[in-house]
């Protein structure tokens, strides 16, 4: 139902209060139950995109979902800069919202900015999996990649376990200094900057590659047994290594394909959905078997589903409400809309 006040516009500084890492991996994991059920309806085509490279390497991204178990409607747009050398997709200065309505109506709802859900949700939604397929007692956590998404996977994983001890590597030195500095500190814990990603990923019982690079990144022989490596975008292990790990699970079979690297996979004969274990929501649902020995090498890989950012953004509008914040936006033909004559033009 709307609201006659308007339309409640959520900025970030007020997301960040609202939405934390247990509410973010409580609410991906109902979503997955949600995909389970089949309840959820994707947009036709499922991305739209707008790309413009000569003189302003620009990147338009939208995307759309009805979510019937809450019920409501999302519609996620996104903006950032992309010249192959500086990408600001995880930057605050990039465009990221979601503007909700009301699906028994389409009356506009509300409009949420999306930076900290976005973030929270990309980690949260890969690394809930090990519920299922992690190791039962992991001590040594890898981190490949230490910018918004290493951090998140970071948070979201702590929450989860205890490990004794944290690596970390980046492309600078003085980043993952600092870096290990830091989190040593806030979780008392002995975070160790390394200079290879090989040495961060030989030994980890959990590794996570979380990198912007397009290029390779981690390699298959340096999973050992009974380990997880979690994948968060792109090319983070070797595909010629996908078909050697006892389990590979992913979130999204027809929305990975959507992504340039993972088809190209699939098309050159490294990787078939035959390989494939599973979907994350068929272990949510009790469909499939998670890990079954504690010597399975296991991949999690996922590349994101509209549908969880949109139901991240639902709770933090009602959350909002419920509290008192966000700015509430003329609608309209609504009660707040205090301008105009709400006349239909006829030109």
């Amino acid at each position: 139902m709307t609201d006659s006040r308007g339309v409640l516009f959520v900025p970030y500084q007020d997301t960040l209060a609202l939405l934390s890492v247990a509410d973010a991996l409580r609410i991906c994991e109902d979503v997955y139950g949600m995909h389970a059920r089949g309840s959820v309806v994707w947009s036709s085509p499922a991305s739209f995109k707008l790309d413009v490279a000569d003189g302003f390497n620009n990147h338009w991204h939208v995307k759309s979902a009805l979510l019937k178990d809450i019920p409501t409607t999302g519609v996620r747009l996104y903006n950032y800069y992309d010249d192959g050398v500086r990408n600001t997709v995880g930057d605050l200065g990039c465009t990221r919202y979601i503007a909700l309505s009301d699906p028994h109506s389409g009356e506009p709802v509300a409009i949420v900015d999306e930076h900290w859900s976005y973030a929270i949700r990309s980690a949260a939604a890969a690394t809930l999996a090990c519920k299922w397929m992690g190791p039962r007692q992991p001590k040594i956590l890898g981190l490949v990649g230490i910018g918004t998404m290493g951090t998140n996977a970071l948070r979201c994983l702590c929450s989860m376990y205890k490990f004794e001890e944290i690596r970390c590597t980046s492309r600078r030195p003085e980043t993952r200094a600092a870096f290990a500095r830091k989190w040593s500190q806030a979780l008392g814990i002995a975070v160790v900057p390394k200079d290879s990603i090989e040495e961060v990923v030989r030994g980890a019982d959990i590794a996570v590659g979380g990198t912007t690079s397009g290029d390779v990144a981690s390699r298959e022989p340096w999973v050992g047994p009974g380990a997880t490596f979690i994948s968060l975008a792109r090319r983070e292990l070797d595909p010629a290594g996908w078909s050697k790990m006892d389990k590979v699970v992913i979130d999204s079979w027809d929305f990975n394909m959507l992504q340039g690297e993972f088809r190209r996979m699939v098309e050159s004969g490294q990787f078939a959905r035959e390989q494939l274990y599973g979907e994350i929501h068929e272990l949510v649902s009790g469909e499939k078997k998670g890990r079954e020995r504690d010597d399975e090498r296991i991949l999690i890989h996922t590349t994101g589903l509209v549908s969880q950012d949109i139901a991240l953004a639902h709770f933090l509008y009602r959350s909002a409400l419920d509290k008192g914040l966000g700015t509430w936006l003329p609608r309209a033909g609504g009660e707040a809309c205090t301008s105009g004559t709400g006349r239909r033009s006829t030109t």
